[in-house]
């Protein structure tokens, strides 16, 4: 990554400016304008999100926006209705509210004197799903957009649920909504009279701010509370090019070709090997001049450029070469290819047969494989959501093949290319009315060390879909069909490709309500892989990473994230924990001082759904001179066969004066999962 000190344009920050919408609410916003802009005017950029400018995004906003602004636009960072210093209040994630705000603020920019009148909007994560989601109003000024890390649809492909299976992020993500909702605004970024307002402000968000798991938690199945902010409903209404971006290592890779196939065939899309966030700076490497393309994408849709952007492939892919099994990678080999298509035009879908332990070309007699897996089979997978903090990347999958069936190729004779979404499909029993299977395709080395290429996830009861849901019936045989995440991957001769099956993926999937069996018809269950024996003709390469400089900040205590996994010998329970921990950082331009650390644990017996318990604690706290506040929030979410159990603790504290105190204890009935 490169840091650029001299930009083509001088330009100037806007530190605090006020937006007021139609009905009174100010949003507030940062600004990087060119320093001519308002006798020159020049499109605009919006980037619009509910996490805190002044502390939370701060020198990520600096290096893009003032490199973006560096080349002739007018950069802006809104805070979302409810957070950092905008008035209001905030409820959940992507409310109507929140889309027809940025409908507004668009309308606004375009009208501004520095504005010519073109509008761009991006993101990444939340500022990738409200790109799309405004985008899908089709507000007038709105030109193009880029987002990345994010998703068309909120129940299939987010952090909520996965194969309907629910995702324990379900609740990690709701208690980290909690702790981000529950800060201030700074004082110092307010109006006159700023001492009293920024503490009413941050009364009224702790009073009227909800813990949404509960909320969540009584939609198991896709119903409208998922289908609102999911475009894959509403995609035909997004009429502006898209540039869409993801990383095979992210929770969000496999929306991108979906999203790309909903928005004009003007869009584009690359998937390289990053985690969750912005490809010029995610790990692990290589990263790409990331911003470079965006200014590419904004000069011929917003200044009416010719960039040759129309001539780059429809895909841009990067393909993973195979490399021992690591949690923890700062860079990654392979090489990147462009395709037309996903999967690439040269792809030829190979059937193998899942025999008795192995993959075979042809079906050998049908037999009966039987798997209860131990709980705990799922301790060597990645987090759901890894965001480069540390090993969260899936470790050696040898651990997680022991509570498996396990179905084998031969030793590859030479290399093998993967381009799409393998599917699995299997003719299978379940002994218990709800059950749940995981599928992983592995990638195995000579010594035995075990990568997973990509896996996927199915709650047996969603078999037909995620609305109309029927249990099972002990005995009966069902033919179900398991696609896994798309993926680009290159296994080398001398390694063996794996099916690996389960009953369980703790702790990324809460577990069914009783421990199933699950019979498996070897010989008439099988693989279909996306072979891609010869590489598309498009060549693709990228500029070396680039962003501007940030103002100063002064590190602490350095950040300190961990994960490991502990088995008690004595009761047989099995935690896992997670560390984020951001350590303390002193803004020297304003002088804030911030931490941030929280702390994730998964328990469960291997035999005893009714022992699974995840619970979240998370502080943040905020300092300059004589002001300081922490919040500090505890989360849990346990179980047993017929209901969740959901409680959660926010605190308040201004100095040392706990200001505000508030719990919440749900029951929430099971609903097939």
């Amino acid at each position: 990554m490169k840091i650029v000190n001299t930009l083509p344009c001088d330009n100037h920050e806007i530190e605090n400016l006020w937006i007021t919408l139609s009905d009174g609410c100010r949003l507030a916003a940062r600004a990087w304008l060119p320093v001519d802009a308002e006798q020159k005017p020049v499109p605009a950029v919006l980037e619009y999100l509910p996490y805190a400018k002044r502390h939370k995004t701060q020198t990520r906003d600096e290096h893009a926006h003032r490199y973006m602004a560096g080349h002739g636009y007018a950069c802006l960072r809104v805070d979302v209705r409810g957070t950092g210093e905008s008035d209001g209040l905030i409820t959940d994630e992507y409310t109507q509210q929140e889309i027809d705000d940025g409908v507004e603020v668009i309308d606004w920019l375009s009208r501004q004197p520095w504005c010519d009148g073109a509008v761009g909007m991006m993101g990444n994560s939340w500022g990738g799903y409200n790109s799309l989601q405004v985008a899908a109003c089709r507000p007038p000024a709105l030109k193009a957009i880029v987002a990345s890390g994010c998703s068309d649809d909120r129940y299939a492909d987010c952090m909520h649920y996965r194969g309907g299976c629910q995702l324990t992020e379900h609740h990690g993500w709701s208690a980290t909504m909690l702790s981000f909702f529950s800060v201030p605004p700074d004082p110092t970024l307010l109006d006159d009279n700023a001492a009293a307002k920024w503490r009413d402000m941050w009364l009224e968000r702790l009073e009227a701010h909800e813990f949404t798991l509960p909320t969540w938690l009584r939609h198991q199945r896709r119903d409208a509370l998922w289908s609102h902010g999911s475009i894959c409903d509403v995609a035909q209404s997004i009429d502006v090019p898209a540039l869409i971006a993801g990383g095979w290592g992210d929770v969000y890779s496999t929306p991108v070709p979906r999203i790309l196939s909903q928005v004009p065939e003007t869009s584009r899309a690359i998937i390289g090997p990053w985690l969750h966030g912005y490809p010029y700076d995610a790990m692990p490497g290589p990263q790409i001049g990331y911003l470079q393309e965006c200014l590419r994408w904004w000069d011929h849709w917003l200044k009416g450029h010719e960039t040759d952007v129309l001539d780059e492939p429809r895909f841009r892919i990067w393909v993973y070469d195979s490399e021992p099994p690591r949690a923890w990678y700062e860079q990654r080999e392979g090489s990147w290819i462009g395709a037309s298509t996903w999967p690439p035009e040269t792809v030829e879908v190979r059937h193998l047969v899942l025999n008795r332990g192995s993959l075979d070309g042809a079906a050998e007699i049908e037999r009966e494989l039987t798997i209860s897996s131990p709980l705990t089979t799922g301790t060597a997978a990645s987090e759901i959501c890894p965001m480069g903090w540390g090993p969260e990347s899936p470790g050696d999958q040898r651990l997680d093949d022991g509570g498996s069936l396990l179905f084998d190729t031969e030793p590859l004779t030479e290399r093998l290319e993967l381009a799409g979404a393998p599917v699995v499909e299997l003719e299978l029993t379940c002994d218990r009315a709800v059950g749940q299977v995981a599928v992983r395709l592995c990638d195995v080395a000579p010594g035995g060390a075990s990568v997973r290429i990509t896996y996927g996830l199915l709650n047996l009861t969603h078999r037909d879909g995620h609305v109309d849901l029927e249990p099972l019936e002990s005995g009966k045989r069902y033919r179900v069909r398991v696609v896994l995440d798309d993926i680009a991957y290159a296994v080398p001769p001398g390694n063996r490709l794996r099916v690996a099956i389960s009953t369980s993926y703790w702790p990324l999937v809460w577990p069914a309500p009783d421990k199933p069996t699950l019979s498996v018809f070897t010989g008439v269950s099988s693989l279909q892989l996306p072979v891609m024996p010869t590489r598309p003709d498009a060549q693709v390469s990228f500029d070396e990473s680039e962003m501007a400089e940030a103002l100063g900040e002064e590190v602490l205590e350095p950040e300190n994230h961990r994960r490991f996994v502990e088995r008690d010998l004595e009761s047989g329970v099995v935690t896992a924990v997670t560390i984020e921990d951001h350590g303390r950082r002193h803004d020297t331009s304003h002088g804030m001082v911030k931490s941030g650390r929280t702390v994730r644990t998964y328990r469960v017996h291997p035999d005893d759904p009714a022992s699974a318990r995840v619970e979240a604690r998370r502080t943040v706290t905020m300092a300059r001179d004589d002001w300081s506040v922490r919040t500090e929030i505890v989360t849990s979410q346990r179980c047993d066969r017929d209901a969740f159990y959901v409680s959660g603790r926010l605190e308040a504290y201004d100095g040392d004066e706990r200001v505000f105190m508030r719990e919440w204890n749900d029951t929430i009935p099971r609903d097939l999962v």
